[in-house]
């Protein structure tokens, strides 16, 4: 399982693309457009992909989410153009709904069944710090590739990556449902029922749960707070870092990604008071690493985002600890669809305060928000229920 959440983002150009997007032409508010294209994708299919993957295999889903995955990179270096590069975001859209809430739900289930499921925060944690060490080793080695071949190498040798990624689905288990769906299929009318069912379970238990649906708008707001992360290579160059360099400016926020990620196992159990205490933190630490600049901003923004990483990775968690019916990946979806929605409000603040402000100085706006969210957190964050949150 952590093989393949991890190598999903062995990506070397995932430190580039706003770059090469940049270097094809495109202003920061077309680039925008772009990140608020892949949003909107993502969060029209979410919750009918959720409801899917409790009526169908999910590791078919996973599958498929592999194979759109590829076209999406494919897409941009056979076509580098505002166009190619949105059909691209398209296929990427789809592939991250196919893939939120059908992964979550298919450890959370597999844990459950083997009686460990107050393993699912640790076992997150760790599928989670997978993912950014590998965005660690990916971004530092995107400098080297692009001095090398420019972007066709590192592109191309990425596009290579997701393919392995895809073949690695194969490896998942089969965790059992609590659902009705099966692995094998149904006709196509007792298919539809079944979705439609699902569909409906899900989407009622967010609503009729307050507890639930504290627990999916936190985790979801907290996902959308770290949306800013796709300007950093941006930040980076309107700081005076070239090309080449900018991806190790970028390297130093994955840092302190992959441990807020790792020790989310021994965060599980914090109160929701911890929890704001700890999102405040991490947007003065935002803020003050935009103002300053240079390596030691950079520094200061890794802290700031590796703490918020790890409180969104203890709300998901809570989130599915909250969960008491049946159809889990189609509410997990249903947080996944609210945080693209907000998503979209993030990249909308930026492409217009870049209008008038510096990039450095929007991003230390985003300070006041998470603030905001920082208060929220108190009352929203579900109690643990499970008092063995052991990181082991």
């Amino acid at each position: 399982m952590v093989a393949y959440a991890a190598t999903r983002e062995l990506v070397p150009l995932y430190g580039l693309y706003a770059l090469l997007f940049e270097d094809h032409g495109l202003g920061t508010g077309e680039i925008s457009s772009l990140f608020v294209l892949w949003s909107v994708v993502a969060f029209v299919a979410e919750v009918p992909s959720g409801a899917w993957a409790d009526t169908v295999s999910r590791r078919g889903l996973l599958l498929l989410s592999a194979v759109l995955f590829t076209a999406g990179f494919a897409l941009w270096l056979l076509f580098p153009g505002y166009w190619g590069f949105a059909a691209g975001f398209v296929a990427w859209g789809i592939s991250e709904s196919l893939k939120s809430g059908t992964f979550e739900a298919l450890v959370y289930d597999e844990l459950s069944a083997r009686g460990a499921a107050h393993r699912y925060p640790a076992v997150l944690g760790y599928a989670n710090a997978g993912e950014t060490l590998c965005v660690l080793a990916a971004t530092l080695s995107a400098a080297p590739l692009f001095a090398v071949g420019g972007y066709a190498t590192v592109g191309w040798l990425s596009v290579a990556i997701t393919v392995g990624n895809g073949l690695l689905v194969l490896t998942l288990p089969a965790a059992p449902r609590h659902a009705s769906a099966d692995e094998t299929g149904a006709v196509p009318g007792a298919f539809v029922t079944r979705y439609l069912a699902v569909l409906h379970a899900g989407t009622s238990e967010a609503r009729r749960s307050a507890v639930v649906r504290r627990a999916v708008l936190l985790a979801a707001l907290l996902s959308a707070c770290l949306a800013f992360e796709e300007y950093f290579a941006l930040l980076a160059r309107e700081g005076g870092s070239s090309t080449s360099a900018a991806p190790v400016l970028v390297a130093i926020t994955v840092a302190g990604q992959v441990l807020g990620a790792a020790t989310a196992g021994r965060t599980a159990a914090m109160t929701g008071r911890a929890m704001g205490a700890v999102i405040a933190a991490g947007g003065v630490l935002l803020a003050a690493g935009a103002a300053l600049g240079g390596a030691a901003g950079f520094v200061a923004i890794g802290i700031g985002y590796g703490a918020l990483h790890n409180a969104m990775i203890v709300a998901e968690a809570r989130m599915q600890d909250a969960m008491s019916g049946t159809a889990r990946a189609t509410v997990t979806s249903v947080s996944g669809l609210v945080g693209e929605v907000a998503s979209v409000a993030v990249y909308a603040g930026f492409a217009l305060g870049t209008v008038w402000l510096p990039l450095a100085a929007v991003l230390a706006a985003w300070a006041v928000p998470l603030l905001g969210l920082a208060v929220a957190a108190v009352r929203w964050l579900p109690p643990s229920q499970s008092p063995l949150n052991s990181p082991d």
